[in-house]
């Protein structure tokens, strides 16, 4: 079986490859431990100087692999906390806390916890097809990973407020307008962009841009530790709801939820 997540160093640029192709890079536990692990070689190799993130096949991310809630959904009611707490907000704060940058390759769809990893890197380079989605509220959760503060801090209140409501896609070209994002380059030359800007990143003054990500983290990024701590502790409210549940079998049926509000 192929590892869930590859990384690859050459000339001072690591890359870290999401590697779940079949479920386009949905992210499940084994996902969750092998980034893990990819981001702490990462930060401790003095070989690498600045890293990139980017997805296998046509996806960035497509969120939280909802096959493993299923269960907890239709029977035990599951704390959704945990896995935030215990395996996907260190992986948050170990993107913002690594001393290099680190740079997304949007491939494709960005979503959920996908879009809020992406969203966590320093700079985000996205392919003309590709978009973002906050897509929690649709199956009766908040955002988490982060984005209620990255978001806004991105792109203010207003369209943080419409993106974690009303679930809906914001195109490459839309992101960038707003601000949510860096580049957009057509689908063809996303390889050849992101890679030309790692390769800067890689040869730049390595430890100014540790310092300049310590004063970000100080200021637009401030109490992230925190607020990654609230999300999870909204999520496992949430968790509990029949609104989730009803998310979550809707999704596997493939038809709208019919939310009730409880």
């Amino acid at each position: 079986m192929a590892d869930a997540v590859t990384l690859e160093v050459e000339s001072g640029a690591a890359t870290i490859t999401l590697n779940r192709p079949d479920s386009l890079n949905s992210w499940n536990e084994e996902l969750g431990r092998d980034l893990a692990a990819a981001l702490e070689r990462a930060g401790r190799s003095p070989e690498v100087r600045a890293v990139m993130i980017t997805g296998a096949g046509r996806a960035f991310s497509s969120g939280a692999d909802l096959a493993e809630q299923r269960a907890g959904a239709e029977g035990e009611v599951p704390d959704l906390s945990l896995r935030l707490r215990e395996l996907y907000n260190p992986i948050i704060l170990s993107v913002r806390e690594l001393e290099k940058p680190v740079i997304a390759a949007v491939n494709g769809p960005a979503a959920g916890i996908g879009c809020s990893l992406a969203l966590a890197c320093d700079m985000i380079v996205a392919a003309e097809s590709s978009f973002f989605l906050l897509a929690f509220v649709n199956v009766g959760l908040v955002p988490d990973g982060g984005t209620t503060l990255t978001v806004p801090a991105r792109v203010g209140a207003a369209r943080a407020t419409e993106m974690a409501m009303l679930g809906e896609r914001v195109p490459a070209p839309t992101a960038l307008e707003w601000g949510l994002i860096n580049r957009v380059v057509p689908d063809a030359d996303l390889e050849a962009a992101a890679a030309g800007l790692l390769a800067q990143l890689a040869g730049g003054p390595t430890r100014a841009y540790a310092n300049i990500k310590r004063l970000l983290n100080r200021g637009p990024y401030a109490g992230l530790a925190e607020q990654l701590d609230a999300e999870a502790e909204a999520q496992r409210e949430q968790g509990r709801t029949a609104d989730f549940v009803e998310g979550v079998v809707a999704f596997a049926q493939k038809r709208p939820p019919q939310f009730r509000g409880e």
